[in-house]
């Protein structure tokens, strides 16, 4: 995906990592993460309620991956009305009331699965952002250290990388950079961690590292106004003018009605 004029910013996409585990809330039988060592559920093994609230749960998820909030949550309702005890469910009804900006809710349904279902990293990881989200910081990072404990989870680059910037909320730069760089370790290619990865070296003044991070994106199809505009403000510390030159070029070209170029023209490179 590439972030044109117009589209999320990174610092606020975040948003999107808890996206991640929606298809396996609707892809089968189960209910949630499997414990390990037990046995492998099959369609024999699944109840006429759970199959008829599977189905739901397939028809919000697609709902609410299109942004129809609303309908996404009138599914939901019948899902849960079929089977109370389907954890996904209340995971997805926690990501449902977070896009509405319902906070409480939004943490009810989410202590409900986990409740139901502790092993389940994905609602631990959502249930983690919503908690930073709020300056929780502490009970926020308890919440990703139980995802990241999950052996089975296969989410981990996403909740390294949102550890990290939680960490950095709470003003934990250190820390922050430890989790980023696991995350960078699972998923090079992810522009946001390595977005700001580059931010906060650069706020740290480590000006040669951020410029690695940077220059990747920069130098690929997912550069946008927020990755020049960092990038040519880290070749401004290293006096690195003919690559400051060539970004400012491309911000100019791209990206001329945003806050980035702008800020560009008055010098604010210290804003």
């Amino acid at each position: 995906m590439q972030f044109e004029q117009g589209s999320p910013r990174w610092v606020l996409v975040l948003a999107l990592a808890l996206l991640a585990g929606l298809a396996a809330c609707a892809g089968g039988p189960g209910r949630g993460a499997a414990d390990a060592g037990a046995d492998m559920l099959t369609a024999s093994d699944e109840p006429e309620a759970r199959r008829r609230a599977r189905l739901r749960m397939e028809l919000a998820v697609g709902y609410f991956e299109e942004g129809k909030t609303a309908v996404a949550l009138d599914e939901l309702k019948q899902v849960l009305t079929l089977d109370p005890g389907f954890s996904d469910a209340h995971n997805l009804r926690g990501l449902i009331y977070m896009r509405l900006n319902d906070p409480r809710l939004a943490e009810e349904s989410f202590r409900r699965a986990v409740a139901l279902n502790p092993r389940d990293a994905n609602t631990q990881h959502n249930y983690g952002w919503l908690l930073c989200q709020q300056g929780r910081y502490p009970e926020s990072l308890q919440a990703f250290g139980k995802a990241l404990a999950n052996p089975q989870y296969g989410e981990r680059a996403k909740t390294w990388m949102t550890q990290g910037l939680c960490q950095a909320r709470a003003g934990q730069p250190a820390e922050a950079e430890r989790s980023l760089e696991r995350a960078y370790e699972l998923d090079a290619g992810n522009p946001i961690t390595g977005y700001n990865l580059a931010a906060l070296l650069y706020r740290r003044s480590e000006f040669p590292r951020a410029q690695f991070y940077i220059r990747r994106i920069n130098n690929s199809e997912l550069a946008n106004a927020e990755s020049l505009w960092l990038g040519i403000r880290v070749e401004r510390k290293l006096n690195n003018r003919e690559a400051m030159r060539q970004l400012a070029e491309q911000l100019k070209r791209r990206f001329p009605q945003t806050q980035e170029f702008s800020a560009f023209e008055r010098g604010a490179f210290d804003e």
